[in-house]
């Protein structure tokens, strides 16, 4: 399906502005960057506490933030397929860890608990806790019990609990559980109740497992750059692997200075927007470089910039179906995939724009940029390209119909 047929627009003539754009927007991410010390980190990187709490039927996300915004600085993220949340908090060891989820525990009961009335949360305590609260009704309704029977008792009712993610929804569906008889179960609805949620998991996210995580990422997005160069150097020029790059680079930098520039967190989730947002954008440079090397072939005496136009104008058709079909998942993502998905959504959105313009507004000139050296450089030392040959290529090109793909060698 093409869009766009014959079409003949300069986009190369209208690269000044784009490219001052760029760097303005570059140079605004940049500064805020500095001034704010780095990205703001989520807690995956700088360290923190992570709370996992089960619903039996959960909240919307934004009641959650809102119980628990008032209590402490928290994230809280939906595990999809899951009844569960994850509240996020910055502490950083388990003292403030116990705090924490205290504060938590009592935001979520007040917003989302039942009354209590005095009796004990079956959903809250562990095993020895239990018995104990049990053991002077039992007696007192006639159900004697050695402390032993009584321990294995609250370890089964315990068990049971831990094998239904942590969460007893209704009190009768321990009639089932070892030694729970009709009278024994009868108390137990007496004395205690079940909170419908509770925290089933709780850890400590160290300063050095952040760091860790922030050396990793870094990394994955240098092996993924560097192996990029080294595709495009040997399947093209070396000149078109340091543009693609350079493009790249580009693209990211403006992601992450927008990132700072908005106070959004970098998560690992938007590490992996990255790494898609950094092969989204090569795949879209390599088709209007392969472009340009197909029209080098055949079009050896056209000068280079408007060789270079006529490349991009063919590829206009496929650059708006893919870009566009993207760019409308990728907003529909962030528009309704809610506080989760913001991080991720928001750096595909705007990776997907810079991309795609700074394909043939960055990529491309650079291309110009060089063809344009090497000639001045020819100039000054004495010497001109024969006739026959074009900037964009070799003078070996030009006799021998070799090297057309090569820019400016």
């Amino acid at each position: 399906m093409e869009f766009f047929k014959n079409t003949n627009y300069d986009f190369l003539g209208k690269k000044w502005p784009f490219i001052i754009f760029s760097l303005l927007l570059s140079a605004a991410g940049l500064v805020s960057l500095a001034l704010k010390g780095g990205p703001r980190l989520g807690i995956d990187f700088k360290g923190g506490a992570l709370v996992t709490v089960h619903f039996v039927q959960r909240p919307p996300v934004d009641r959650v933030r809102a119980a628990l915004s008032g209590k402490l600085p928290i994230d809280v993220q939906e595990i999809y397929g899951t009844q569960d949340d994850i509240i996020g908090t910055d502490v950083r060891d388990d003292n403030a860890l116990q705090a924490a989820t205290q504060s938590i525990i009592d935001g979520l009961t007040a917003a989302f608990g039942q009354k209590a009335d005095g009796k004990f949360n079956i959903n809250a305590s562990g095993a020895e806790a239990l018995a104990d609260r049990l053991r002077t009704p039992l007696q007192t309704a006639g159900i004697p019990m050695s402390d032993l029977t009584l321990q294995d008792l609250a370890n089964n009712i315990m068990q049971y609990r831990k094998d239904h993610s942590g969460v007893i929804a209704n009190l009768d569906e321990l009639s089932g559980v070892k030694g729970v008889t009709p009278k024994v179960l009868g108390v137990i609805k007496q004395e205690t109740y079940p909170e419908p949620f509770a925290v089933v998991k709780k850890e400590v996210v160290g300063p050095k497992v952040g760091a860790e995580l922030q050396r990793k990422a870094f990394l994955a997005v240098m092996y993924a750059l560097a192996g990029m160069l080294a595709y495009i150097a040997l399947r093209f020029e070396w000149i078109y692997g340091v543009a693609a790059v350079l493009a790249v680079f580009h693209d990211t930098i403006i992601t992450i200075g927008l990132f700072s520039l908005f106070n959004m967190e970098i998560t690992l989730t938007v590490v992996a927007a990255l790494l898609t947002l950094v092969g989204y954008s090569m795949n879209d440079t390599i088709v209007v470089f392969d472009r340009i090397r197909e029209n080098l072939k055949l079009l050896r005496r056209e000068q280079l910039e408007p060789l270079i136009n006529r490349s991009v104008n063919q590829t206009l058709s496929r650059t708006v179906l893919t870009s566009g079909l993207t760019f409308l998942t990728a907003f529909a993502l962030f528009a309704l995939g809610g506080q989760v998905l913001r991080g991720f959504s928001f750096a595909l959105v705007v990776g997907i724009m810079v991309g795609t313009y700074s394909s043939v507004f960055v990529a491309s000139p650079i291309l110009i940029f060089w063809q344009d050296f090497l000639e001045r450089r020819k100039h000054r030392s004495g010497g001109s390209p024969p006739p026959s040959a074009p900037p964009s290529a070799p003078k070996s090109a030009a006799r021998t119909g070799r090297g057309a793909a090569k820019v400016g060698r």
